[in-house]
């Protein structure tokens, strides 16, 4: 027992490591985008908090395994800022999202949300798998823009969706973005084949995702007038429910895939529960 403590200890020990070299590396990707990254919105315990659910997540891909993961989900939390506290028309929003597909696509970036977005694709590019999946991740990267921009007109408009459209609109959260990024540069072999497969996976753990983040977060974004699904007239027994069954059937999907790829499997399972402890004491988002 005692050894089998230490041996814990220390793949705790290591795993808090890799999440404070990727911290580190973190920080010095935002310094390269002027603007995009006020202090006061993004802290030190912003990046502590962000690379350790990544560190966690998958402890065997190393610091560089998981540039991708860390810069997508730095760029898809920046850009969240963006839509909800920075734009004040739908023109600002919909003009964000075509600038942002159209770097995508090969565009040249004008602005520092774009031009990370490009640096991201370029280095998603230096993997062998990117030119197959190129189509898919700009595809995911649309949902996840259109996933917003619909999220900031039932703000702006007060309207008020049901609890089934309003995980309909999970990929608002860009988690799934996040995960795909992360398979097409560090994945096993077997994903390169059945990315698609996988990320019907990933955007069910992503519903779970979106109302976990949603009731961790709820008194901030209460002050902000942000939508959350507390605010939709439902109780917090109903969605207490309904992220259980969220979970259940997530967790049924990864382990179909355990037997093909394992650490696509461990990556998912991790996700949940990470985050599922984590948001238990701590909200887990850029500060606004």
């Amino acid at each position: 027992m005692p050894g089998e403590e230490l041996d814990e200890a220390f793949r705790l020990g290591r795993t808090c490591a890799l999440a404070a070299e990727c911290g580190r590396d973190l920080r010095r990707c935002a310094q390269m985008y002027d603007g995009l990254f006020p202090a006061a919105a993004f802290d030190d315990e912003f990046y502590h908090a962000l690379t350790l659910g990544t560190a966690f997540s998958a402890p065997w891909a190393g610091a560089g395994g998981l540039k991708a993961v860390n810069r997508s989900a730095l760029w898809v939390l920046a850009v969240g800022r963006l839509v909800d506290h920075t734009a004040t028309t739908r023109e600002q929003v919909e003009r964000l999202t075509r600038d942002c597909l159209a770097v995508a696509r090969g565009a040249v970036p004008r602005s520092a949300a774009t031009r990370f977005l490009a640096d991201l694709r370029d280095e998603l590019a230096t993997a062998e798998r990117f030119g197959a999946a190129r189509r898919l991740w700009h595809d995911q990267l649309a949902r996840t823009l259109a996933g917003m921009a619909r999220a900031w007109v039932w703000r702006e408009t007060r309207a008020v969706p049901t609890l089934e459209h309003y995980l309909d609109n999970a990929d608002s959260r860009g988690s799934c973005f996040v995960d795909l990024s992360h398979w097409i540069y560090t994945g096993d072999g077997w994903i390169g084949g059945h990315l698609e497969e996988a990320r019907a996976v990933s955007r069910q753990v992503q519903r779970y995702l979106h109302l976990l983040g949603d009731v961790a977060s709820y008194r901030k974004d209460l002050n902000w007038g942000d939508l959350n699904v507390l605010g939709l007239g439902v109780t917090g027994g109903e969605v207490a429910e309904t992220m259980d069954g969220l979970a259940r059937e997530a967790i049924g999907l990864i382990e179909a895939l355990r037997g093909c790829s394992p650490r696509t499997a461990a990556y998912l399972r991790r996700r949940i529960g990470f985050n599922a402890g984590f948001t238990g004491i701590s909200d887990f988002g850029p500060a606004t």
